[in-house]
């Protein structure tokens, strides 16, 4: 059985801002089929896309690799 790990934290960021992953494929015209691959952890973006993403969303990168409320030792 293969256990899944989550590698960005893409989707729980959307969540919190209220935008979905159609709108972050809209702004990086990337396909909604690849944003949703992203949000799953099925696929991972490349590190200069995963900037654009941060940007996008105005938070700090390390924000989409894990969370920062509860792991500020990191």
């Amino acid at each position: 059985m293969e256990t899944r790990v989550n590698l960005n934290r893409i989707k729980v960021v959307l969540v919190e801002q209220g935008k979905s992953g159609k709108w972050l494929a809209e702004q990086l015209n990337k396909s909604t089929c690849t944003v949703s691959k992203w949000c799953t952890n099925t696929a991972q973006p490349d590190l200069q896309t995963l900037d654009q993403i941060a940007k996008i969303l105005k938070v700090d990168i390390k924000t989409l690799l894990y969370d920062t409320k509860f792991n500020d030792n990191i």
